[in-house]
Formats: C-alpha cells, sequence, structure tokens
C-alpha cells in the first residue's frame, strides 16, 4: 500500500518516539493486569468456535507487543515468539520483562534509525517510529477481546481506563 509520506524532522521524531514510550510504558501496566486475570483453569476458554483460546490470545499479545518493538529496534519484522509459557504467571512475568527489554532497544535509537523505513509484510513501507502507533492500537485492540472473555470464565475485569463492576479505580 503506498501512502504519501510527509517529510519527518529528527526532532519531531524522537519527540514521537518518547511521547509514544511512555504511553507504551503505561498502556503495558494495565495489559500485565488484564492478561494476568485469565485464569491457568480458564486457558481453553473460547467464547466461540473460531475465536482463539483465552491462552492463545493473551499470548499474542503478550509475545506481538515485544515483537513489534523488536521489529522496530531490528528495522525488519521477522520476530517469533515462540511457545506460551505454561501458566498464567510465567506469562505476566516474561511479558513485563521482554517489553522493557525491547521498549529500552527502542528508545536508544537514533533519529536516522528512527526515520529509516521498514517494510511491514508488504502492506506498509514506513519510518520505523511510525509502528510504534501499530504497536499501540494492536495491543488496545487485543486488550479488549482478552478483557470481553474474563467473567464467562469466571474471572474478574480489571479496571482499564475507569472502574470496571469488578474492580474500582484509582487515579495515579
Amino acid at each position: 500500500m503506498a501512502m504519501n509520506q510527509i517529510p519527518l524532522s529528527p526532532e519531531f521524531i524522537l519527540t514521537y518516539r518518547d511521547m509514544m514510550l511512555r504511553g507504551l510504558q503505561n498502556e503495558m501496566q494495565t495489559t500485565k493486569k488484564v492478561i494476568a486475570a485469565v485464569p491457568d483453569s480458564g486457558h481453553d476458554y473460547r467464547p466461540d468456535p473460531k475465536a482463539r483460546t483465552a491462552k492463545e490470545l493473551a499470548w499474542h499479545l503478550a509475545a506481538e507487543d515485544v515483537n513489534f518493538l523488536d521489529g522496530i529496534a531490528n528495522l525488519n519484522f521477522n520476530t517469533q515468539a515462540g511457545p506460551a509459557p505454561a501458566t498464567t504467571a510465567e506469562m505476566v512475568a516474561w511479558y513485563e520483562t521482554n517489553f522493557q527489554r525491547a521498549l529500552a532497544r527502542v528508545q536508544t535509537m537514533t533519529a536516522e534509525q528512527l526515520l529509516t523505513p521498514v517494510d511491514f509484510y508488504g502492506a506498509f513501507n514506513l519510518p520505523a517510529a511510525m509502528y510504534l502507533n501499530f504497536t499501540y492500537g494492536h495491543s488496545v485492540h487485543h486488550r479488549g477481546e482478552l478483557a470481553v472473555y474474563l467473567r464467562p470464565m469466571g474471572s474478574k475485569v480489571p479496571s482499564i481506563y475507569g472502574p470496571s463492576a469488578d474492580e474500582e479505580w484509582k487515579a495515579a
């Protein structure tokens, strides 16, 4: 897909990166809560035969958040996560450790690297930093999807952008 590109300055791209990484860091805290709410006993739950299981969806969410960031840092989207950890607790620990590692990699990128066009499976060829918004949108989308699984499998829905029926929201 061809897209008209607006020229981006090095100053802009560094500011954009820093703003997006702060947002992703905040979202990661919420995503961790949603993944952590998946009980091990509910790993096989799926709301429809065409849907992913809760474990598959939680792993997709965790792994792709990290893979997007690593793909940006690598200037190449050929990363693979491997098999999901056995338990939800192990998945949350993996996510936190690897998300922080990958986020730090993007934080150290130069403006020149962030402005480097990167092919995204033939669909896009954007400056690397522009994929930070893809990361954000992909994460929020699948987190919302996973949150809908929680009550039907007997879990509680954590507060996300405000209170839920199960958890009072506390402003930071």
